[in-house]
């Protein structure tokens, strides 16, 4: 396994009005945050909040290429980004739902608790596939075929690249003292986004390269 420490190349917030952030997600221009009852879209190259929707947004968001997906409690919602309109709902795992993200054509729902990621189809919610982690699971992310997982348990925090059929920890980034990752998401390039949980701050992150490992 490759280990090192995690790079914070810029921190965003905390935001008017934004007690905590949950999900983190990105739509190829804005960084969508979750802030309880609200989806934030973030510009960031200004800093900016640009726009929001008013939505229950508790946990995990996810972009699929056209729609924006939120968890809401016990359902994940799939949201038109243009007009804001819940379009459809499934049902999420259950058990307290973190991260979401979307990758190989399907939704991928971190279990904080139960140390889990499901994968599920977006259409039902049924279950395709479960995969163990050894520490609680905060965000999920796919780029490049790899699956990438946020963890926080206890005064640690970490960002771990997983093999998507055994779970076995291929590298891992370790996130400074006090801070934490509860929400991410690729920008397809070279960075993670993460939100920050209670500190109300969304963290952009050095996504490390290939050449680097």
């Amino acid at each position: 396994m490759i280990k090192s420490n995690a790079e914070i190349v810029r921190e965003y917030g905390p935001f008017p009005g934004v007690d905590q952030v949950g999900g983190v997600t990105f739509d190829g221009a804005n960084v969508w945050f979750a802030s309880g009852e609200k989806l934030n879209a973030l510009d960031p190259a200004s800093g900016r909040t640009v726009r929001a929707i008013e939505v229950p947004a508790h946990a995990g968001s996810a972009f699929d290429g056209k729609y924006l997906y939120q968890i809401a409690e016990k359902h994940i919602q799939k949201i038109d980004p243009a007009t804001g309109r819940v379009l459809s709902t499934i049902p999420a795992p259950g058990g307290g739902d973190s991260g979401l993200a979307w990758g190989e054509g399907t939704l991928w729902v971190g279990q904080h608790r139960e140390r889990k990621i499901h994968q599920i189809d977006p259409e039902t919610g049924a279950i395709l596939r479960t995969i163990d982690s050894n520490r609680f699971v905060t965000g999920v992310t796919w780029v490049d075929g790899e699956l990438w997982h946020a963890t926080w348990e206890g005064d640690e925090s970490d960002v771990r690249r997983i093999d998507p059929e055994s779970g076995e920890v291929l590298e891992q980034l370790d996130m400074p003292k006090d801070s934490f990752v509860s929400g991410m998401e690729s920008d397809g390039a070279d960075r993670f986004y993460c939100g920050g949980g209670k500190s109300g701050k969304v963290r952009a992150l050095l996504r490390p390269s290939r050449a680097r490992r």
